[in-house]
């Protein structure tokens, strides 16, 4: 191979810059796996050079997928796959109705899954991520409430995502407290304006241009596969969950497979 080839098969090499415990970068790394697609992981978190190499397409945000001088944010998996090359087919996706009904089934079970966290484990670290348990919890319903946010008029920002709980409803109570207030809101906004929606029509959100099902769909599975770590939290605290999901719970959705993620060890 010459000098010239080397150079070009360089910039076509595949990069993910990712985060441990953040849903879409794992699901963006299956993804290519799955396809049989090789990439270069840069995990943000544990190495500093990997923000600056984001830097020169001004993003400071993960997941992304580079390769040359193109990028793809991975919470958009149809701009990975052409990206990368890869056939995407027809979306699939479950009914309005049904994507509520699951958002409610993971808001149920996650509201008693918190219940049986030790308020003393309140604000411990996830492994390899600065994120408390109780940070955790609160992430799930806020997604959610980031949801209805958008739908009434406040634009979803990477911000939304990266709230935390205030240090009074850092509780297991406070915290269902507001997860209740979100499962009303929620489905007060589906009850109002659920049925006339325009599921078809395209939502601006940070991440990109989607359609308001598109954005239902991921709000679904985003906060699912959060609250499979909150179980997988309680069984590492040698805690039976009160709850778990059924094994077909998340059936239809484009979760991962694993529950964290297992690129690094944990201890």
């Amino acid at each position: 191979m010459n000098d010239t080839s080397q150079a070009d098969a360089t910039e076509d090499k595949i990069s993910v810059y990712w985060q441990t415990g953040c849903t879409s970068c794992l699901r963006t790394k299956e993804f290519l796996t799955e396809h049989g697609i090789e990439f270069r992981s840069r995990n943000v978190l544990e190495d500093d050079a990997a923000l600056d190499e984001l830097a020169r397409f001004g993003l400071r945000q993960v997941p992304i997928v580079v390769r040359g001088d193109e990028w793809a944010n991975g919470q958009i998996l149809r701009d990975v796959a052409k990206l990368c090359g890869i056939p995407w087919g027809q979306d699939k996706i479950l009914p309005p109705d049904e994507l509520r009904r699951r958002i409610d089934t993971i808001i149920d079970v996650t509201r008693a899954n918190t219940l049986k966290l030790p308020q003393s484990e309140m604000r411990t670290n996830l492994p390899n991520r600065p994120r408390s348990h109780a940070d955790l919890v609160y992430h799930i319903f806020n997604i959610v409430d980031a949801f209805v946010e958008q739908e009434e008029g406040a634009p979803l920002v990477y911000e939304s995502y990266y709230r935390l709980p205030p240090a009074a409803m850092q509780t297991p109570e406070g915290l269902c407290e507001y997860g209740d207030r979100v499962a009303e809101r929620f489905d007060d906004w589906f009850a109002r304006d659920g049925a006339t929606a325009d599921w078809s029509a395209r939502v601006e959100v940070y991440y990109g241009k989607q359609s308001r099902h598109d954005f239902l769909e991921r709000t679904t599975w985003h906060s699912g596969q959060h609250a499979r770590q909150l179980i997988w939290v309680l069984e590492r605290l040698e805690i039976e969950p009160a709850e778990r999901f059924a094994p077909d719970a998340f059936a239809g959705l484009p979760i991962p497979t694993n529950v964290w993620d297992t690129e690094l060890s944990v201890a």
